[in-house]
C-alpha cells in the first residue's frame, strides 16, 4: 500500500471516529437528565464541536485535546452530565504524538474545571458536584488513555529505530561492495591499460625521435587510452565514495565530437534550448550515449560521417545520433553490451531509446529523456 492511500484510509479513519463519538454524545446527551437550565442549544452544539473535533487529531493533537477539553467543560455548565469521551480520544492521540506535557497540564486543568461547571449547572452541593466531575472524567480512564497512547508512542519508535537499523546496514552492506568492485577494477584493469598508455606514448616518442609521421591511428589509440585512464578513475573514485569531480555531461560533448574526428570522421554537432535547465542524471546520460555512439560508429560503422543533435525541450530531452555507415535492415547488427547499457540508462529515467540500420542505410541512435524541472 502506498503512503497516499494509507493516509487517506487513516484520515477516513479518525472522521468515523469523529461522527461516532459525536453521536454517542449527542444520544447520552437527550436520554441523560439535565439540570434545568436555557442553555440546552448550546450544550448540543458543544457535544457536536466536541466530537467531531477529533477528525483533526492526528494533524494538531494539541489544538484538539483544547477544544474538546473547554467543549466538555461546557455542556457540563450547560446541565449536560455527559462523560467526556472525546477527550479521553484527544489525550490518548496527544501522547501518542509526543504531546506529554500538555496533556498532564490540560487534564489538571479539566479535572480542576469540571467540579466549578457542575456547580455552575445547577444547585448542587460541593460533594454532588464533585461527584458528577468524577463521574463525568474517571481518573483512571484519563490515565488509561494516556498509557495507551504513550505505549504506541513507543512501539512506533521502536519500530522506526529498527527501520533505521536496517538501512544503516544495507548503506554499510552496499559501501563495502563497492570498495570491493573498485578494488577488483583496480587490480584488473588499471595495470593493463597502464602497460597500453606507455607502449603508446613509447611509440609516438621513438617516431618523432625518428623525424617519422606518427600514424593517426596511433595518435588515436594514445588518446583513447589516456580518456580510458580518466573514465576509470572517476569511476573507482566515485566507487569509493571520494569522487570530487564534476561528472561529465552535455558541455563535454564537443571534446566526445573532437575525439571521434581523430578517426577521420565528419562529425556535426547540434545542440539546441536551455542546457542548464538539464537534470544532473540526464546530462550524465546524454554524455554516455553519445560516448558509445560514436565509439561504435569510429570502430564498426565504416562510415564517413556522423551527426550529432541534442535539442533540450521544458519537457523532455531528445537525442539523435545518425552515420553513413554499412548498416542496413537486412543487416541489422546483434546488440551489444554497449547499447544494452544505454537502453538501460534510459529506461531507469523513464524515457525511451530507438536504436537501428537506418532505411537509406547507416545507423541511428535516438533517445528521448523526460525532464522533471523539480529534481
Amino acid at each position: 500500500m502506498s503512503t497516499g492511500e494509507s493516509g487517506v484510509r487513516a484520515r477516513f479513519g479518525d472522521w468515523g471516529i469523529a461522527v461516532g463519538v459525536t453521536v454517542a454524545l449527542l444520544v447520552t446527551g437527550l436520554s441523560g437528565q439535565r439540570s434545568a437550565t436555557d442553555l440546552a442549544v448550546l450544550g448540543y452544539v458543544l457535544l457536536t464541536v466536541g466530537g467531531l473535533a477529533l477528525g483533526a487529531r492526528r494533524r494538531a493533537p494539541v489544538a484538539v485535546l483544547a477544544v474538546t477539553g473547554l467543549c466538555a467543560v461546557g455542556y457540563q455548565a450547560a446541565g449536560f452530565d455527559v462523560p467526556a469521551v472525546a477527550y479521553l480520544f484527544a489525550v490518548y492521540a496527544a501522547v501518542r504524538a509526543g504531546h506529554r506535557t500538555a496533556t498532564v497540564a490540560a487534564s489538571v486543568a479539566m479535572l480542576a474545571l469540571l467540579p466549578l461547571a457542575a456547580l455552575a449547572s445547577g444547585p448542587h452541593d460541593t460533594g454532588e458536584a464533585f461527584a458528577q466531575a468524577r463521574g463525568a472524567l474517571e481518573i483512571a480512564w484519563l490515565v488509561a488513555a494516556g498509557a495507551a497512547g504513550e505505549a504506541l508512542r513507543q512501539a512506533e519508535r521502536r519500530a522506526d529505530e529498527a527501520e533505521r537499523t536496517r538501512e544503516e546496514t544495507a548503506r554499510r552492506r552496499a559501501d563495502e561492495e563497492r570498495l570491493r568492485i573498485a578494488r577488483e577494477l583496480h587490480d584488473s584493469l588499471t595495470h593493463q591499460i597502464s602497460v597500453i598508455k606507455v607502449q603508446a606514448e613509447a611509440a609516438v616518442h621513438v617516431a618523432r625521435r625518428r623525424g617519422e609521421q606518427v600514424p593517426p591511428s596511433l595518435l588515436a589509440i594514445q588518446e583513447a587510452v589516456r580518456e580510458a585512464s580518466r573514465e576509470l578513475r572517476a569511476t573507482l573514485e566515485a566507487l569509493r565514495g571520494d569522487d570530487t569531480t564534476p561528472p561529465r555531461g552535455i558541455d563535454d560533448v564537443p571534446e566526445l565530437v573532437e575525439w571521434a574526428r581523430t578517426f577521420g570522421l565528419d562529425v556535426t554537432l547540434t545542440i539546441e534550448g536551455q542546457r542548464h535547465d538539464v537534470p544532473a542524471a540526464v546530462d550524465r546520460t546524454v554524455y554516455r550515449i553519445v560516448q558509445e555512439s560514436l565509439t561504435n560508429v569510429a570502430r564498426h560503422a565504416d562510415a564517413a560521417t556522423a551527426s550529432v543533435r541534442i535539442d533540450c525541450r521544458p519537457d523532455a530531452l531528445t537525442l539523435r545520433v545518425d552515420d553513413d555507415g554499412k548498416a542496413t535492415p537486412a543487416t541489422a547488427p546483434v546488440p551489444g553490451l554497449g547499447l544494452l547499457g544505454m537502453r538501460e540508462r534510459v529506461t531507469a529515467l523513464g524515457g525511451r531509446l530507438r536504436a537501428g540500420p537506418r532505411t537509406e542505410g547507416g545507423f541511428t541512435v535516438q533517445a528521448e529523456l523526460p525532464v522533471d524541472r523539480t529534481s
